[in-house]
């Protein structure tokens, strides 16, 4: 483990580690944008940058190395974060109170950070970019206007998920984050996992019709056998927001599309929560025993009149593999290998 010294302290690195990630190990604040820990290292947004031996580096790319000196705020340091800073905001959408990022803003903080002031912004010719939102996507949208071009999401879709629906496109102050050929989001290759915009340090990806919830239950996704480990944002009654636990050792944080968005039928107002029996052309509500005893005498009359293959069973992807394979013991003992899974559909 080298020893380096970040700001006068001295600090015991890991090996292979970047000055960005020591830093951080240590508990010492260098502001960045375009790193995130789930993906490759970008070096793109010059936001944390440092001084090593008198030369100014982004410590996301340098790794440590044995008696490294670093200095992460001496005033030149802090000069080209600032401009740096007042570059990405002159191109930056400033209603920050309707963006669903609002006070969980990467830009925010380090704009706290570095002294951004009223007399700063006030110098700036000021603009924004004319892409319209992308809203084709049913789950969430791509703002440009408050895209910072850190580069997270492109990294995301390429090295997580392997599909690279997004990626940069033209040049200099027409760059932009798009589809191929421009087409939007929906009509792409993109799955809608969310994992781009669970990672967005901006409100550049948002979820539509976005709540903050009160508070967060840990739990365990119900759409199929996989088990990935969730937190369901509750707010009152109603579930308003689903997000991965990272520390699950199944999904490590990851969901896909059904597991992120599809949470709006816990409360919907069409769920069922109690069997219901036709009678005379009519569903009733019935009680289970009363349900199960139809079925069964169903079945019976079934298999007597046209026997056992006459009757089959479909199974669903949100039971157990234990609640499955009593499924299928069940039809089997009723002679019939007639059994389906709405997850081939």
């Amino acid at each position: 483990m080298p020893k380096i010294f970040i700001d006068d302290q001295e600090i015991m690195a890991a090996e292979g580690a970047t000055v960005l990630e020591a830093a951080k190990e240590a508990g010492i604040y260098i502001p960045y944008l375009c790193y995130h820990p789930d993906v490759s290292t970008f070096g793109g947004c010059r936001i944390c940058m440092v001084d090593i031996n008198g030369k100014q580096v982004t410590a996301c790319r340098v790794p440590v190395s044995e008696g490294m000196v670093v200095l992460t705020d001496t005033p030149a340091v802090a000069l080209t974060r600032r401009v740096t800073v007042e570059a990405i905001l002159a191109n930056h959408n400033p209603d920050c109170q309707a963006c669903v990022r609002d006070s969980d803003c990467g830009l925010q903080r380090v704009s706290a950070f570095v002294g951004i002031t009223e007399e700063n912004l006030a110098s700036l010719r000021r603009g924004m970019s004319e892409v319209p939102t992308d809203k084709s996507n049913p789950f969430f949208n791509i703002d440009h206007t408050r895209c910072i071009l850190c580069g997270i999401c492109v990294r995301t879709c390429q090295e997580i998920n392997g599909v690279a629906a997004i990626d940069f496109s033209h040049r200099g102050s027409h760059t932009k984050v798009s589809t191929l050929a421009g087409e939007p989001i929906a009509e792409s290759k993109c799955e809608s996992c969310g994992e781009c915009v669970d990672r967005c340090p901006t409100g550049a990806l948002a979820v539509k019709a976005h709540e903050h919830p009160a508070r967060e239950v840990k739990t365990v996704c119900s759409y199929c056998g996989v088990g990935c480990g969730i937190y369901l944002g509750v707010r009152g009654d109603r579930v308003v927001s689903v997000c991965g636990d990272k520390e699950n050792p199944i999904n490590h944080g990851q969901l896909c599309v059904k597991g992120r968005f599809g949470y709006h039928f816990i409360n919907h107002s069409h769920r069922l929560t109690t069997p219901l029996i036709k009678r005379d052309g009519k569903f009733e509500e019935a009680s289970w025993d009363e349900a199960l005893d139809t079925v069964a005498t169903k079945f019976n009359e079934i298999i007597a009149e046209s026997g056992p293959n006459a009757i089959g069973g479909i199974s669903s992807a949100r039971c157990t593999i234990e609640d499955n394979y009593a499924f299928t013991r069940l039809l089997r003992s009723l002679g019939t290998n007639n059994l389906d899974h709405c997850a081939r559909l």
